[in-house]
């Protein structure tokens, strides 16, 4: 049941990929082979442009490894990714352990050029590749009395030294409602460019939800869980008042620190003009109907 997403543009409205790769200078020719007029774009991707290699995996958020940007670049090789499996449990027919092979031979790897936009008003753009969360949960069975979904990030205090410290109720875990997890849109990376995805990226497996701020795309995923009852979550519980359960990109709904009106573009340099935000970090066409009827100030 792949390629449920439909790209509606044709080949002349997305960058030719020489072009693309010639004006960024990316990885040396490591994307070779990478064709984005195939990728599943939204409305407006071709004014999109991917950033680079290094600005995509040199500036990340990921605790585990430690609080500055760059940390986790320079601590995640710490952690081996390899065996790796995912603990798929609750409401679903068919639980266990699912061996990362396991399921990557049963998963239709595609290539999605996706806007990414963090809770702290910054912004990239990362050519992923992965496969939709739908076919993973259609694996173990999702039953009906499910209505959401909850992730878990490994935790190995031997190996993330961000651990140590109480920034969070470690394991980081995040939730969502199970028609978005199951939207053709919500998808489990499993690389960018076309290279595995690196550890400080979420190795092997990490959630990438990109019509949420980034800390929803939970990283390095461990375990699932389909339940009844909406899932607590990292941030929500540390925050409540910052960080909502759904933490949809809104730009009229700002964060009790700082105006979400605009974001400041990795890569964009330091004089750079900021951009406006969109709505749904410009996904509202395909997904505003999940939220019919939900006062989006309050339910944020």
């Amino acid at each position: 049941m792949a390629y449920r997403w439909k790209n509606t543009l044709s080949d002349r409205d997305v960058t030719p990929e020489a072009a693309f790769l010639n004006r960024r200078q990316l990885m040396a020719g490591a994307a070779a082979g990478i064709g984005l007029a195939g990728v599943g774009l939204p409305a407006g991707a071709q004014e999109l442009e991917a950033n680079s290699w290094e600005e995509i995996t040199g500036y990340n958020n990921y605790y585990e490894f430690g609080t500055d940007k760059a940390d986790p670049a320079r601590y995640a090789e710490a952690l081996t990714t390899t065996p790796w499996s995912v603990e798929i449990d609750g409401l679903v027919d068919r639980p266990g352990a699912y061996g990362f092979d396991q399921i990557m031979d049963k998963m239709t790897i595609e290539e999605r050029l996706y806007r990414f936009r963090c809770v702290e008003a910054w912004s990239m753009v990362v050519p992923w590749n992965g496969f939709e969360v739908a076919d993973l949960l259609a694996l173990a069975g999702v039953q009906a009395d499910a209505r959401y979904i909850a992730f878990e990030t490994a935790l190995r205090p031997d190996e993330m030294l961000g651990v140590k410290y109480p920034v969070l109720d470690w394991p980081y875990v995040e939730g969502l409602r199970l028609d978005e997890a199951m939207h053709p849109l919500t998808i489990m990376a499993t690389g960018i460019y076309g290279r595995d995805i690196p550890n400080q990226n979420g190795a092997p497996l990490r959630l990438v939800v990109p019509w949420k701020y980034g800390f929803k795309s939970i990283k390095s995923v461990v375990r699932i869980t389909a339940t009844r009852d909406e899932p607590p979550t990292s941030w929500n519980k540390a925050n409540a008042r910052e960080y909502g359960f759904y933490s949809n990109v809104n730009p009229e709904v700002d964060h009790p620190r700082w105006s979400q009106a605009t974001e400041r573009a990795i890569g964009g340099g330091l004089f750079a003009k900021r951009k406006p935000t969109q709505m749904f970090n410009g996904y509202g066409e395909e997904v505003a109907s999940l939220y019919a009827g939900m006062d989006l100030r309050k339910s944020f």
